[in-house]
């Protein structure tokens, strides 16, 4: 491995943005991917083990009573049946998924993607603005990003070595550069 400094750079919108990575980056980085995937794996495996999870009295009351700017949408959708029924589903397997995804960096950044979508609805489902627009739902969220956004399944983790795998003698992620947006 070399010493050399690592720089990141992204511009958007014409801004440009640059910082240099201290050498304890990936281990933060694989904290990250860890805490939340334990975080999430647990939660889910307490709903599917108490199986007494339930989304349509939250969904029609919680929003409104917190005063969320999208309670009409939450309360439309806790009186849909099927999507009820697809929610009570969704919600406890997919926070299971999204924990395994991340305790073992694997499709990392879909979990990771996933991750962030449900902590965006339950930042808007939980509209707790008294201390500010910046709550733990949307710290979470913001995690779930970056854990997406370095790779973190490149770290100790399976994507590494799903996208080195080699198919007629080419790299995974060279053969089917569209997979690099499920891995790392």
């Amino acid at each position: 491995m070399s010493s050399q400094e690592v720089w990141l750079e992204s511009t958007i919108g014409g801004f440009t943005a640059t910082g240099r990575l201290h050498t304890l980056s990936v281990w933060f980085i694989l904290a990250l991917r860890l805490m939340m995937g334990l975080a999430f794996l647990q939660s889910g495996v307490d709903k599917v083990l108490s199986g007494s999870f339930g989304a349509a009295g939250y969904l029609q009351n919680a929003p409104p009573a917190n005063g969320s700017p999208v309670a009409d949408l939450f309360v439309a959708m806790g009186e849909t049946p099927w999507f009820v029924d697809f929610v009570d589903v969704a919600v406890p397997w997919g926070e299971v998924l999204i924990g395994l995804g991340l305790l073992f960096g694997v499709l990392t950044r879909l979990a990771a993607f996933w991750g962030a979508f449900m902590m965006l609805l339950f930042y808007l489902g939980n509209w707790e603005i008294g201390h500010g627009y910046i709550n733990g739902d949307f710290a979470y969220m913001l995690v779930f990003l970056a854990v997406a956004a370095f790779g973190a399944g490149r770290i100790l983790g399976l994507d590494a070595y799903i996208e080195a795998y080699e198919i007629d003698g080419r790299p995974l992620v060279e053969r089917y550069p569209w997979t690099r947006y499920f891995l790392g």
